[in-house]
């Protein structure tokens, strides 16, 4: 039965997870966002009514 000899199979297995754990999470914490979020103000605008024209 060739789907109980480990051998094909087991080192790939080995090293996709080697990739997926050392390389891809590097890339993806380096990853910057182009807009950085800024400061939350507390300040409330201030709204003003509007003039309807008719």
């Amino acid at each position: 039965m060739p789907q109980l000899n480990p051998g094909p199979w087991f080192a790939n297995l080995v090293f996709s997870w080697l990739i997926f754990w050392t390389i891809i999470p590097t890339k993806i914490f380096y990853h910057s966002s182009p807009n950085e979020p800024g400061p939350v103000t507390a300040e409330k605008h201030k709204t003003e009514s509007w003039d309807w024209p008719w």
